[in-house]
């Protein structure tokens, strides 16, 4: 087996999208197949829009038993949910309306950032309640302890960075599930964030990473080299539970 992702390239970031929703679906079905349930951490930034709207029309539609779903985020920023920089809103687009798909409520797992802030707490708080939620509710545990999603889903930062864990960030040296963010200062937007530790992204059955465009093509080259992770997270993402969904543009400088 190799050690390396598989990587598709495709023609655009609508291809990307329509990809990733794709491999999504057949990984919550087969999982709900041979389990009962799936769990899926899903993601924000600009592929999330076009998967959701890929996902909530047949054919993937109706390849899901969307009943026995369980939703996570690998992270989020620390808003109120009302924020449009809440990666909570383009999930709305999946579950909305007549045709929305109807997964239930008590699945749907959002970090509890607006109840943080509401309550006068910080990341840390709702990086621990989060972490309780996944021991108490999520997937079975591998031997070291940790999650087994089904599919996490992942885009990457013009830093390499995935989730909230941006390059040199000390999530790494972190013994929880879940940790809190400080503000980033080299990139937007800088706010506090909570985000699941890169082991969540190891462990999982199958981990996408989604992104586009050609100011991306450098870091992934250098990803797919080889390296400390800790220089560029997106490392964590390529091993061979992973599959690379990436468009032309941001497959340049592959080889």
């Amino acid at each position: 087996m190799s050690n390396r992702p598989i990587i598709e390239v495709l023609p655009s970031q609508a291809a990307v999208c329509n990809a990733a929703a794709t491999a999504i679906a057949g990984a919550i079905a087969r999982a709900i197949d041979e389990r009962g349930v799936a769990h899926w951490a899903t993601t924000g930034g600009s592929v999330a829009p076009g998967i959701y709207a890929a996902l909530r029309v047949p054919p993937l539609r109706d390849a899901v038993d969307w009943s026995r779903l369980h939703v996570w985020w690998g992270d989020d920023r620390f808003v109120p949910l009302a924020d449009a920089l809440c990666n909570v809103q383009p999930f709305e687009a999946l579950v909305s309306g007549r045709d929305g798909v109807s997964i239930p409520a008590t699945q749907v797992h959002r970090i509890p950032s607006e109840d943080a802030i509401v309550g006068g707490h910080g990341p840390d708080w709702a990086a621990a309640q989060y972490a309780a939620s996944l021991r108490s509710v999520g997937p079975a545990l591998n031997a070291d302890g940790v999650p087994v999603l089904d599919v996490i889903v992942l885009g990457m930062g013009s830093d390499g960075h995935i989730m909230s864990v941006f390059p040199g960030s000390a999530v790494f040296d972190a013994d929880t599930l879940v940790a809190g963010v400080p503000a980033p200062t080299h990139i937007e937007p800088q706010v506090p964030r909570v985000t699941m530790h890169p082991r969540m992204v190891t462990a999982a059955r199958l981990a996408i990473l989604a992104t586009a465009g050609a100011q991306k093509a450098p870091i992934l080259a250098r990803a797919l080299a080889g390296g400390d992770p800790r220089e560029l997270p997106v490392r964590v993402a390529a091993g061979p539970n992973a599959t690379w969904l990436v468009d032309v543009a941001a497959a340049a400088d592959l080889r």
